[in-house]
Parts: C-alpha cells; sequence; structure tokens
C-alpha cells in the first residue's frame, strides 16, 4: 500500500510537472516542485529498500535521442547471474513512473525491469512519432542498454504495456527477434481501423489523444500534418492517413510476428473509445504462435488502472503469469487455459468464459430481418449516441450503465428504428454484430451511425454496442449496399426484453459527413434484403 500510495503522489505530481528528472530545455522546478518529486523518489525507494533497488537513468535511443528510465530490479542482482527482462514503454503522455507500482512487484519475482518514457513526451528527448519507426528502433535500444549495464539475460527478454506501450510492445515483437513475449493491454493492432474505421473519423478520442500529446510533449512535424488533415476532413490527404497508420499498426507486420514467435498476449475492453476491440480480435486469430486474448467490460485502460496503483488487479495477474511462463518457464497453468477469456459487460465479479478461438465464441447466428423502407434527415441528434470517450465505458464497467435512450420517444424524422419481439429467454450477444442494408442519399457524401439496444418493458434501451460507417462520392439517388461490423461486445440480454436496432446520422463521438439537408433511406429490396446478424451463445 505504501508503495501504491508513493505511486498515486508521483504520478500526480508529473501530471503537474513533477516528475524525477528535468528536462533540460523546460523551465528549473520551483523548490516545492524539486521537494515534492525528490520526496515522492526517496520515499519509493525506501519502501523498497529491503527488496527491489530503483535508479533513473538516461539512454540512448535511436538516432542518440535521450530516453529518460528507471531500472528496477532484485535488491541483490549482479553479474554473478542473469535475470529474465521486461520492458515497460510508457502510455501515451505518462511520465516513466507510470509502472514503479508493478515493476516492483516484477522485481521481486525476480526480474529485472526497465520502463522509459517514449520519445517526445516529458523528459525524454526527440518528438512524438506515434510508435513510427524511431518508436520500435528505440525499444530496441533500451533492450541494447539494458544487456549491457544491468545483469538481463539476453535470452528471456519480454515487453509489456498499456495504450501507447502496448502498441510499441506488440510493434517491437516483429522488428527484434529478442523478444520473446509480449503483454499488450489496452493496444491496437490496426490504427486506421481504431481511429478511422469505415472512413469514419473517431474525432473525441483522436481529439484526446492530440490534446494529450500537445500537453506534455512535442509532436511532430509529420504527426501534426496528419492531425491537421484528419480533423479537416481533407480526402486529398486520405492515401497518406490511412499509409501513416498502416506504418503504425501490428497487422501490417503479422508475418514477422509470426517468424519472430514471440508469446503474445492481448487484452482490451469492450467499450474502449479510443483503440476498439475488433481489431484486436481479428488479429488473434491470425498468430501462430502462443497466444491470449482476454476481453472485459470497461473503456480505455480502466482495466489496468488500479494495477498501476499497486492495488490487486486481475489483468496485471494475468499479465505477470503470462510473463512467468514465457520468459521463466514456469507451468503456472495460464497457458493451458483456453486462450480467449471473454467477461460479459453484465457478469459480476471476475468470471471470464474460456474459448478455443475467437471464431468460436459464438455457437449461433441469430438472423432479424429489417423490412420496411425508414427515410431519416440528416444533420440532427436523435438522442441516440454512443456517450463520451472514457466515461461511458468506465460507467459501464463499474456501475453497470451504458449509454441510455428513451427507444420510444427517439423522432422518427431523424432515426430509423426497427424493433424484434419480446424474447422469452436471455439471450447471450457475444461477439461481432453485422449489419447489412441498402442505403440510397439524396448527397454525393454522408456518414450513419448503428446502435443495437437492450429494451427493457418501460421502452429504455441499454446500448449493446454501435458503429459509425462513412460514404463519399456516391451518385446522389442510387442505392447502394453497406455492410458494417458493430464494435465486439458480450452482452446478456434478460428475458422478456427487446432488441432495436437504430440508425442515424450524428453522434458526438465522431466527425459526420453530412451535407445540411440530406436524407438517407433504408430499404430491403426483394433481391437483397437487409437484415442484422446477431452472434448467440447457447
Amino acid at each position: 500500500m505504501t508503495a501504491a500510495a508513493v505511486s498515486v503522489a508521483v504520478l500526480a505530481g508529473a501530471a503537474f510537472g513533477l516528475a524525477p528528472s528535468v528536462q533540460a530545455a523546460a523551465p528549473a522546478p520551483t523548490t516545492a516542485t524539486a521537494t515534492t518529486a525528490t520526496t515522492a523518489t526517496a520515499a519509493f525507494a525506501e519502501s523498497t529498500a529491503s527488496s527491489v533497488s530503483i535508479r533513473f537513468v538516461d539512454i540512448p535511443g535511436d538516432g542518440g535521442v535521450k530516453l529518460a528510465a528507471n531500472v528496477v530490479a532484485p535488491a541483490d542482482a549482479d553479474a554473478s547471474r542473469r535475470l529474465p527482462l521486461v520492458v515497460l514503454p510508457t502510455s501515451w503522455s505518462l511520465p516513466q513512473v507510470e509502472y514503479l507500482a508493478q515493476a516492483k512487484k516484477l522485481a521481486e519475482a525476480g526480474y529485472v525491469v526497465l520502463t522509459y518514457n517514449t520519445r517526445g513526451f516529458w523528459q525524454s528527448g526527440g518528438k512524438i512519432e506515434t510508435a513510427g519507426p524511431p518508436d520500435i528502433a528505440d525499444a530496441s535500444k533500451v533492450i541494447d542498454w539494458a544487456l549491457a549495464n544491468t545483469p538481463a539475460d539476453p535470452g528471456h527478454i519480454g515487453m509489456a504495456g498499456v495504450s501507447y506501450g502496448a502498441g510499441i510492445s506488440l510493434l517491437a515483437a516483429g522488428a527484434d527477434p529478442r523478444i520473446k513475449a509480449v503483454v499488450a493491454m489496452s493496444g491496437w493492432a490496426d490504427l486506421v481501423a481504431s481511429i478511422y474505421g469505415n472512413r469514419t473519423q473517431h474525432s473525441q478520442a483522436a481529439g484526446l489523444l492530440a490534446g494529450a500529446g500537445a500537453l506534455t510533449g512535442r509532436p511532430s512535424e509529420e504527426f501534426q500534418q496528419i492531425l491537421d488533415d484528419f480533423f479537416s476532413s481533407n480526402l486529398a490527404k486520405e492515401k497518406d492517413l490511412i499509409a501513416w497508420g498502416k506504418k503504425r499498426s501490428a497487422t501490417t507486420y503479422l508475418d514477422r510476428i509470426n517468424a519472430n514467435g514471440a508469446a503474445i498476449m492481448l487484452g482490451n475492453s469492450w467499450g474502449d473509445s479510443i483503440f476498439p476491440p475488433n481489431s484486436y480480435a481479428d488479429f488473434f486469430d491470425k498468430l501462430t504462435g502462443p497466444k491470449r486474448l482476454e476481453l472485459r467490460p470497461g473503456d480505455h485502460a480502466t482495466a489496468e488502472l488500479t494495477g498501476l496503483l499497486g492495488l490487486p488487479n486481475t489483468t496485471w495477474s494475468h499479465a505477470r503469469q503470462w510473463l512467468d511462463r514465457y520468459l521463466k518457464g514456469e507451468r503456472n497453468g495460464i497457458d493451458t487455459q483456453a486462450p480467449v477469456q471473454l467477461m460479459s459487460r453484465t457478469a459480476r465479479g471476475d468470471d471470464y468464459e474460456g474459448y478455443p478461438s475467437w471464431s468460436a465464441v459464438p455457437s449461433g447466428q441469430r438472423r432479424i430481418p429489417l423490412a420496411g423502407t425508414e427515410k431519416i434527415t440528416a444533420n440532427h441528434d436523435s438522442g441516440a449516441n454512443a456517450g463520451t470517450v472514457l466515461l461511458s465505458g468506465a460507467l459501464d464497467q463499474f456501475l453497470k450503465v451504458p449509454p441510455l435512450a428513451s427507444i420510444p420517444l427517439l423522432p422518427r424524422s431523424h432515426a430509423a428504428v426497427w424493433q424484434t419481439g419480446a424474447s422469452a429467454r436471455e439471450q447471450r450477444v457475444r461477439g461481432t454484430v453485422k449489419l447489412h442494408t441498402t442505403v440510397t442519399s439524396d448527397r454525393s457524401d454522408g456518414t450513419a451511425v448503428a446502435y443495437l439496444y437492450d429494451v427493457g418493458p418501460l421502452g429504455v434501451g441499454k446500448l449493446i454496442t454501435n458503429a459509425p460507417v462513412t460514404f463519399h462520392d456516391r451518385t446522389p439517388g442510387t442505392p447502394f449496399g453497406v455492410d458494417l461490423e458493430l464494435f465486439s461486445t458480450a452482452y446478456d440480454v434478460p428475458a422478456g426484453h427487446r432488441l432495436a436496432l437504430v440508425v442515424d446520422t450524428v453522434d458526438p463521438l465522431y466527425i459526420e459527413h453530412n451535407p445540411d439537408g440530406a436524407h438517407l433511406t433504408f430499404s430491403s429490396p426483394a433481391a437483397d434484403p437487409s437484415y442484422l446478424t446477431v452472434p448467440v451463445r447457447d
């Protein structure tokens, strides 16, 4: 608890400039600031003095860029024995003290742990490259330094991280064959699908990353240009945006990752509003080495948060077991469990369901016909929406309160609505809901957002899942087919409840592309009927 309390203090202090060391280009800290940082670091060191040592170091990264880091190791570690190494790149905008509580636990278990600030943030040099080639090269440089300056074992090296650190760790596994195990928590496998899926900008997610990056780091010129093009909806730059994102996506390097053979554990939350779980799930089934996928309730990094504060945390416990199995060779049973572990958003407690693969998660598909024709006017928020980045998924996780909508009160002029009858038994939704429909617009560009709700007896709908889709350069008045995968989920719909599909054109999470006065019509031609496919588990 002392370590947890000090970690909280250091993290809170760092958010206001109280990091353990000060970047040369930054203003000198006040006496109070320096005292707070020194006291926090000293307190942590004192709390771990009996079993763990900690030292803050600067490591030369790619091109000689300074990377601010810390090394946490058993207090008695020396050159007489080699220890497994775990490298932890920091999350976006967080300082290198982010992982101290977990680093202590790993060091107590016999690891050398090296955590470092990714380039462009806080005391590290360089500029923010957003998991670009310099960041991946940095990971290898950090491993080089650890092998030369700590008792790290070159044959037992792992990487782990949350969010940005997860993305870099996964990409590094394709670039550096020395990495034997990876734990990627709340990260991404496909950056394009995460923030520009179905040609729709996830504006709240990207805005949060942009703002935090500008506040705590130094964005590169390339990153700044990408952001400008992203928010301005510059279609002339769309190919550049996609190429930039693919270069930073593990899916691009799948063959290299499989060839290198690292044991990979992926973890994410169903409601992750920055990196939705779909790309992890699709990527997981294509991995050929030892692998594990955990999906659970929550929003971005909320499942890992208490572990970063040193509190008991199932996600971090599983992460340590994974590293123990594949870096230390411990037969702890994690590799004999079903490789896909899911927790329903409506479950109570920490009960996981095990499956042999992602494709085996649903045992059946419920096909719901979407009959008739629905015409809506664009540019109006109907009242159906997916909530707020970071907040809505956390409310769902901790209070079981997802975004709500009164389905009977949704204005039918702005929202197309289809409902099923009440089900006589519980429906266990597991996997990826898919929508197939025919759309006709009176304009060449547009955006639609689909929502699936669990509707109770009073007509109040609880959001099960959603996804947006955007189209450009369509011939006005000409129908075209749309196939849309909604964000993967696990949700139990109680007996007596209905399912409702709602489609509108405005959601605060996304940038919409409907011209003023546009209309969208959803139809179900006899030759190509519209339907919703809901994956269910018996």
